[in-house]
C-alpha cells in the first residue's frame, strides 16, 4: 500500500488536479492514504482535501507525520503533479520488487523551453519521489520540509512519467500576469 504526502500553500486548483488525478489508485487498493501538509493556505485546499477523503495537516512534526503513514511505501508529490500512463502498475511493481527510491519518468510531453532547462534547477520533488516508509521514518527530522527527502539520494527511474506542478501551476489562470 502507498501514502500519497502533498506539501501546500494555496493551491486549491492544484491540489483538485493531484487528487484526481490519484483517484484510480484509491480504486485499484495501492493508494491507502493521502496526507496534505499545509502551510497557512487561505484559498479552499482544505475544502479540496476534506473532499477527496485526505488527511488536512495545518501543524505537524514530520516525523509524526511518516509515522502515521499507513502505507509501507511513500509517494511524495508537489500540488499539481499527475502520475500518467500505467503508472498505478509500475508503482505497485515496483514496490514489490526493489529496496531503493525512485522517480517518475519527466513528461515527454510537458517540457520546459530548453533556456529554463539550462537556467532552472529542477525542484527535488519535480519528478516525485517515491521511498519506503522505513527509510524515511530514518531520514525524517522534525521541521524537515518534503523536498529534503529527495535532496541528494540516489534513485532509480520509473517506467511511468509524471506531469510536473509546474504545467498546472503556469496554466493557473492568471498565470501570465505574474
Amino acid at each position: 500500500m502507498l501514502t500519497i504526502i502533498i506539501e501546500t500553500r494555496n493551491n486549491e486548483a492544484e491540489l483538485v488536479q493531484t487528487l484526481s488525478a490519484l483517484v484510480a489508485g484509491a480504486v485499484e487498493g495501492l493508494v491507502s492514504d493521502v496526507i496534505i501538509l499545509d502551510h497557512g493556505s487561505r484559498d479552499g485546499s482544505s475544502r479540496v482535501a476534506d473532499a477527496a477523503g485526505a488527511r488536512f495537516c495545518t501543524s505537524w512534526d514530520m516525523k509524526d507525520i511518516v509515522r502515521s503513514a499507513r502505507g509501507d511505501w511513500l509517494l511524495l508529490l508537489e500540488a499539481g503533479a499527475r502520475p500518467a500512463g500505467r503508472w498505478i502498475d509500475d508503482v505497485a511493481e515496483y514496490m514489490s520488487l526493489s529496496k531503493t527510491p525512485a522517480r517518475f519518468s519527466p513528461s515527454r510531453l510537458h517540457r520546459r523551453p530548453f533556456l529554463k532547462r539550462v537556467v532552472t534547477r529542477a525542484a527535488p520533488l519535480e519528478l516525485g519521489f517515491l521511498l519506503s516508509r522505513q527509510q524515511a521514518t530514518a531520514i525524517a527530522k522534525s521541521g524537515m520540509r518534503l523536498s529534503e527527502f529527495a535532496t541528494g539520494r540516489a534513485v532509480r527511474r520509473l517506467g511511468s512519467e509524471l506531469v510536473p506542478a509546474w504545467v498546472a501551476i503556469d496554466n493557473r489562470p492568471g498565470a501570465d500576469d505574474r
